[in-house]
């Protein structure tokens, strides 16, 4: 693995080059006009709009703001999503195209009227957006994807040259987009939230909601035992990537998925100016950021895979080997930083921002955004200020309901999704875990092994230590799979993921993995 060959900082770039948060936990019950569950960029978009329209807000994160998925991000703020546009005029329409288009660039540039206006300084740099591919005989999907964004009102064009250091048989180019800092952009909007009157609590995972005439909502004590803080607000708003709360019934129609990142300081000669992307090779995105006097990071995503896939520091080793070969300067960098984001796919391809189920008056979520959080984020906490304070809502409210039926054509991914979980259910029940001797898991390994005829998420740390865990994921109970390379408990079924200390680290579950006793 060439990453071995230099030094690995195994956390995001972003993390580790933002200041840290301090909000701690409410210590007592709250009142708000709207509780915000998760501080991401979605749940943070919504609270500023929220706090700027005079309503009372909280924000409840379960970790860090900034600290889950938006802090992992590869964060290109653009309305260019791939080969998106042509799909969606086939699919759905022109007109469905056409706002799709108007949300996702309008999203684009609040981001750059929101760092402006409240003087956060997040690295924003504006660039194309390039999706290319190199198969000769794949050219006909671009010209027709770049005509499709061009009458979706995009300034997109055709192009057989781009900045990229190696051959391609054509490209999209879309102007006028943009990347940043995430979190930089993020801890500066949340500033402005408290400093508006907002309030903002990390370490407050939600384990409870009720939703009527109201919501209650029940924030877990910081010790982790029983009893909790109870806050009442008249609407509440569920922005924890994939929902937390099964109530909103869009289990069924999301499938959720990681994408491993690499990212190095290269030459600023050597970082191609641009945001590129490609479906081929399992999909390969990169991008360059600020970094020091005369280099940049060079930043390279890739290798989909389903949470539990397994396998993961083989992926590694492929997005590596592809960067050394096809980037100059990566194999030399001085150091690779190391991390993985995870997004959740709507089986139609659009998200859902809005009333969180039919019955619901007061309870909204957002989710879905495929993989384009940056934008839909943004987007989506436009809409939702819309929806709960009142006043005009955007032309493209009903492209992102919630409470839309899927289309008929998508009903056999969702129904071939749901029998994949379906399968892990069933196996699940019927299997117990390997029979594996516990000195066989090596330091740093783990697997899921029969224990007192149960299944146990076994893991060895680097002294030898060895933690048993029950194996069955707090959210539904399908079997978590160990990920060797972020040494993690994965759950194949919704995506939960826990830490080796059974602690969560991604919704939708909210309890942590109990503990099990090991045999003398």
């Amino acid at each position: 693995m060439a990453t071995q060959q230099r030094p690995t900082v195994d956390a995001s770039y972003w993390m580790v080059t933002a200041s840290g948060t301090d909000h701690p936990p409410p210590e007592s019950d709250q009142r708000a006009d709207v509780a915000v569950i998760g501080g991401g960029i979605a749940g943070l978009c919504a609270a500023w709009e929220l706090v700027c329209a005079g309503l009372d807000v909280i924000v409840l994160e379960a970790d860090r703001v900034a600290g889950g998925v938006s802090g992992h991000t590869t964060a290109k703020v653009t309305a260019a999503h791939g080969l998106k546009y042509a799909r969606l005029e086939t699919e759905h329409g022109s007109e469905t195209a056409y706002l799709y288009a108007r949300s996702q660039q309008e999203a684009v540039e609040r981001t750059v009227t929101l760092c402006a206006d409240l003087g956060i300084e997040a690295d924003l740099e504006r660039m194309p957006a390039v999706t290319y591919l190199r198969d000769p005989e794949r050219v006909g999907e671009l010209r027709e994807e770049a005509a499709a964004a061009r009458r979706a009102g995009l300034d997109a064009s055709f192009v057989t040259e781009t900045e990229l250091p190696f051959d391609i048989a054509g490209a999209v180019r879309v102007d006028g987009q943009l990347q940043f800092h995430p979190r930089k952009f993020l801890l500066g909007l949340a500033e402005r939230i408290t400093a508006a009157g907002g309030r903002i609590h990390e370490h407050s995972r939600v384990t409870a909601l009720h939703d009527g005439t109201h919501c209650r909502l029940t924030v877990e004590s910081p010790e982790g035992g029983k009893g909790g803080v109870t806050v009442q607000a008249g609407d509440a708003v569920i922005a924890t990537h994939y929902p937390v709360f099964d109530r909103t019934l869009l289990l069924t129609l999301l499938e959720p998925r990681r994408e491993l990142v690499l990212a190095a300081p290269v030459p600023a000669e050597a970082a191609p100016v641009g945001m590129f992307i490609t479906p081929e090779d399992g999909t390969r995105s990169l991008r360059s950021a600020p970094y020091d006097s005369g280099r940049r990071l060079l930043i390279v995503t890739g290798e989909a895979f389903e949470p539990g896939a397994g396998g993961v520091r083989e992926r590694f080793e492929r997005l590596d080997a592809w960067a050394c070969t096809k980037l100059p300067g990566f194999a030399e960098a001085d150091r690779v930083y190391r991390w993985a984001a995870q997004d959740n796919d709507a089986v139609d391809q659009l998200p859902y921002v809005g009333h969180a189920h039919p019955g619901s008056q007061h309870l909204y979520v957002a989710t879905g955004f495929g993989g384009w959080g940056m934008s839909n984020g943004v987007m989506a906490g436009r809409l939702l200020a819309a929806h709960i304070a009142g006043g005009p809502r955007p032309a493209w409210t009903e492209l992102y309901d919630p409470r839309r039926l899927p289309p008929v054509r998508e009903a056999g991914h969702a129904v071939a999704q749901q029998a994949s979980v379906a399968g892990h259910f069933i196996g699940d029940r019927l299997h117990t875990g390997e029979a594996v001797p516990l000195a066989d898991i090596p330091r740093g390994g783990g697997a899921v092994v029969r224990l007192g005829g149960k299944p146990c998420a076994v893991h060895r740390d680097d002294t030898g230590k060895v933690t048993a865990l029950s194996a069955r994921c707090t959210h539904l109970g399908c079997l978590v799979h160990y990920n060797d390379a972020e040494r993690t408990w994965e759950c194949p079924c919704h995506g939960s993921r826990f830490a080796t200390d059974g602690s969560v680290l991604q919704s939708p579950a909210t309890r942590p993995l109990a503990r099990r006793e090991l045999p003398e």
